[in-house]
C-alpha cells in the first residue's frame, strides 16, 4: 500500500516526528518512521512566500553568492558575500535561533502556531540577527572606537563563519556587526527557511529619529547651526526586503516587504 501525505501550504514549518499508527479491530500498532523539516516554499502556490517566476526564485532562495553595495554616493563599493544558506548545520541553527526568541521565551505554543506566517517568521529574525537588546541575537553592533579585540565588520566577508561562530560561542553574540553584515546575515537565514530575500542599499540614507518623516537641522538668529538635533543622514544604509503576501493590508501590499535587522531603535 502506498502513501502519499501532503502539508498544508500554510504549515507550521519547524521539525516534525513521523509516525503511522494502524488501528485493527481493538488494537492500535504505531511505528515511529522518521523525522522532517518543512519549510516555507516558494514554489507553491497556495504559500504566502510563492514567487512565479522561476528566474527569481534561482536568484532570491536559491543563489548562495551576491554582492553589497556600501560606501557613499560618489564612491559605490561593491563587496562580495556568500550567504550559504545549504552550507551543513546551517539550518539547524536557523530553527535553533527561531527557540531562543524573547518571542518563545514569552510563550512557546504562541509562538510556534504562527510559524507558518511569513510577516511573523520575518519579525523574529530581524529581532534575532543583532543582539542588541539582550535576546542571544547573532552580532554585536559597534560603529564607534576600536575592534582590536575582535573582528572589525569590514573584515566578514559571508555569514557562514558568523554563524558558525553564533553556535561554537554558545549563542553569544559575535563581535561586531554594522548593517550590511545584519543584512547579509539575514539574507541567509530567511532563504534557508524558505523565504525569498534580497539586499536593498540606499545612499545618502536619512535617519528619522523623531518620526515626523524629515530630517531637522537649527540654527540661532545669526545663522549658527544648534547641535540640538538628532536626526541625521548616513552615508549608506543596507536592509532586507523579503517576497510574501499581506492580506492583513490587502492584495497591493502584496511583493517585497522591507525587514531591517541593524539595531536602531525600538519600533513598535
Amino acid at each position: 500500500m502506498n502513501f502519499t501525505i501532503s502539508s498544508p501550504a500554510n504549515a507550521v514549518i519547524g521539525r516534525y516526528n513521523l509516525t503511522l499508527q494502524v488501528t485493527s479491530g481493538n488494537k492500535i500498532f504505531s511505528r515511529f518512521l522518521g523525522q522532517f523539516v518543512l519549510l516555507f516554499n516558494p514554489w507553491c502556490p497556495g504559500d504566502d512566500v510563492y514567487m512565479a517566476n522561476e528566474n527569481e526564485r534561482q536568484e532570491y532562495v536559491l543563489n548562495e553568492n551576491g554582492i553589497i553595495f556600501v560606501g557613499n554616493a560618489k564612491y559605490i563599493e561593491a563587496r562580495g558575500w556568500y550567504y550559504g544558506q545549504f552550507q551543513d548545520h546551517l539550518l539547524n541553527i536557523c530553527l535553533t535561533m527561531l527557540d531562543l526568541s524573547l518571542y518563545y521565551r514569552q510563550d512557546p505554543a504562541i509562538d510556534v502556531s504562527r510559524r507558518g506566517d511569513p510577516k511573523y517568521v520575518g519579525r523574529v529574525i530581524s529581532s534575532m540577527i543583532n543582539g542588541n537588546d539582550n535576546d542571544n541575537g547573532v552580532l554585536l553592533g559597534k560603529w564607534q572606537g576600536s575592534f582590536h579585540s575582535h573582528e572589525n565588520p569590514s573584515r566578514w566577508d559571508g555569514s557562514v563563519v558568523i554563524l558558525q561562530k553564533w553556535r561554537q560561542g554558545n549563542y553569544k553574540p559575535v563581535q561586531y556587526g554594522q548593517c550590511w553584515v545584519f543584512a547579509g546575515v539575514m539574507c541567509t537565514v530567511l532563504r534557508c527557511l524558505g523565504i525569498p530575500t534580497r539586499l536593498v542599499s540606499n545612499f545618502n540614507s536619512a535617519h528619522d529619529v523623531d518620526r515626523n518623516l524629515s530630517i531637522d537641522k537649527y540654527y540661532d538668529s545669526s545663522g549658527k547651526s544648534l547641535n540640538i538635533s538628532k536626526d541625521s543622514t548616513w552615508d549608506y544604509h543596507v536592509w532586507n526586503e523579503s517576497w510574501f503576501i499581506r492580506p492583513d493590508l490587502g492584495t497591493s501590499y502584496s511583493g517585497w516587504q522591507v525587514l531591517d535587522a541593524t539595531p536602531q531603535e525600538q519600533s513598535r
